[in-house]
């Protein structure tokens, strides 16, 4: 994870650095709400399949089934501005309620699981980049 560190001068801030050095640094000292955020992450394949316009005018007539030269390894892609929503614990008192509440549905989320950590709940057109339980950096 990548971190600016707006400390000063730079021995303060390599000071800054090594105190973290081989410790879990919490979500909550990193990010905060409503801040916008650059999301690093790989994803597979190459882009999506072309629109079936592309068979006007003067062009080869194969099947978009059949396969062709294109991208097919990892690439390592960044989304821009994305909005953090919320920042939470995996078991948090409710703004409503005095109990505590998961974020985890009942049964898990669907071809993720459970959430066992702190998590971040963040906005953005597309969906993260990469599997559901890939890791991604900021």
């Amino acid at each position: 994870m990548e971190i600016q560190a707006n400390v000063g001068s730079i021995a303060d801030k390599v000071d800054f650095a090594y105190g973290f050095f081989e410790k879990q640094v919490p979500i909550v000292v990193v990010f905060q709400k409503d801040e916008m955020i650059d999301i690093i992450g790989v994803t597979k394949v190459g882009v999506s399949p072309v629109c079936p316009v592309r068979l006007t005018g003067i062009s080869e007539r194969v099947s978009f089934t059949v396969a062709r030269a294109s991208q097919n390894g990892y690439h390592h892609r960044t989304e821009m501005n994305k909005k953090i929503y919320k920042l939470g614990k995996t078991e948090q008192e409710s703004h409503t309620a005095m109990t505590e509440k998961d974020i985890t549905p009942i049964g898990g989320f669907p071809h993720y699981g459970f959430v066992k950590d702190d998590y971040l709940l963040i906005n953005g057109y597309d969906l993260i980049m990469g599997c559901g339980q890939w890791a991604f950096t900021t």
